[in-house]
């Protein structure tokens, strides 16, 4: 009896170990496929690199690495859901690793499934709480989602972890600016501009908050700044020719707000400060129609570009050319 049962356990795990080898055979040729699928990518060859993945995943099922990398070769083909339906099976097969939930994240974020995304970045911050990447992704998340309030504090919480980056400063002044902040985002812009002077576009912003504090000087000086390292910069000119409209000094206005339109067609904002700026000038020369007609033009190229500015309407129509129609006469 003894002996019958010691050859049925000699069986069984004679078993267990075919198992177990061919469980480590199926990995290591998954892992092959995975070198093959590896090599592909860097050639640019996508289709072959998704071949070599799947039958990784085929070979072994439960390898994160290879749902992993199926769905970075999805995402690089632009196969968006089933490049997330890869990484969710990689984040459930390796919960701790935070590379394939920042990818899933980012899928999501380019899904724009902004909820699912945010809620991937969290995952992974509190996985790596020194990543920089993570915490300024799901800042600039919040950012994009009109979260203001949230955007702040994950763009403090990226501060944290790089007090001289730049770029992260700049976005909590932009912040800052549209919750009416003034001088919490002037005081982030200047931050912005002492780790890196050269940001021609960060001085426009910060023209505008003290525009919008009706502080012409300071903007000014700012914007003669930004222009003086970009002189084609749009937005500098017409930020510029509204500072100088404020002031009375029309004639430059109409100067920068021509070298706005210049430099980049589209700007409707210029147009229409460029309209306000020879409509002025009209109601000051009230004989000279030639500037009332010119006025009235550039306010209709800027709805052309931009319909949705009902104040500019109203002008519009208060100030275009009226013409009676011909009165005709029948002669018998």
């Amino acid at each position: 009896m003894t002996r019958t049962r010691h050859r049925a356990r000699s069986v069984i795990l004679g078993i267990g170990l075919a198992v177990a080898g061919g469980c480590t055979l199926g990995r290591d040729m998954a892992r092959a496929r995975l070198a093959d699928g590896d090599a592909a990518l860097r050639q640019r060859n996508i289709d072959a690199a998704l071949v070599e993945f799947r039958e990784a995943v085929k070979l072994d099922p439960q390898l994160a690495e290879a749902h992993y990398k199926l769905g970075l070769a999805y995402k690089e083909k632009g196969a968006l859901d089933d490049a997330a339906s890869c990484l969710q099976e990689a984040v459930k097969l390796d919960p701790k690793n935070a590379a394939p939930i920042i990818e899933l994240g980012d899928v999501y974020r380019l899904l724009n499934r902004i909820t699912q995304a945010i809620r991937a970045y969290t995952l992974a911050r509190d996985l790596e709480p020194r990543n920089f990447d993570i915490r300024f992704r799901l800042a600039t998340l919040y950012h994009q989602s009109g979260d203001l309030e949230k955007a702040v504090e994950a763009y403090e919480d990226a501060i944290r972890v790089e007090p001289r980056n730049a770029y992260v400063r700049s976005n909590l002044g932009a912040v800052l600016m549209a919750l009416g902040r003034d001088y919490d985002a002037i005081k982030a812009y200047k931050e912005s501009l002492e780790c890196n002077q050269a940001q021609p576009v960060v001085l426009v912003n910060l023209a505008t908050v003290y525009i919008n504090q009706e502080r012409w000087d300071a903007a000014q000086r700012a914007l003669n700044v930004a222009l003086s390292m970009d002189p084609q910069l749009s937005f500098a000119h017409e930020r510029l020719g509204y500072c100088l409209w404020r002031r009375q000094a029309y004639a430059a206005a109409a100067e920068h707000y021509e070298k706005a339109i210049e430099f980049d067609p589209k700007n409707a904002a210029a147009y229409a400060g460029y309209g306000v700026v020879l409509m002025t000038q009209h109601l000051e020369q009230p004989d000279n129609l030639d500037l009332r007609n010119r006025a009235v033009e550039a306010w209709h190229s800027s709805l052309e570009l931009n319909s949705d500015q009902p104040k500019l309407r109203e002008l519009v129509d208060k100030y275009r050319p009226r013409f009676d129609p011909p009165v005709l006469t029948l002669e018998k």
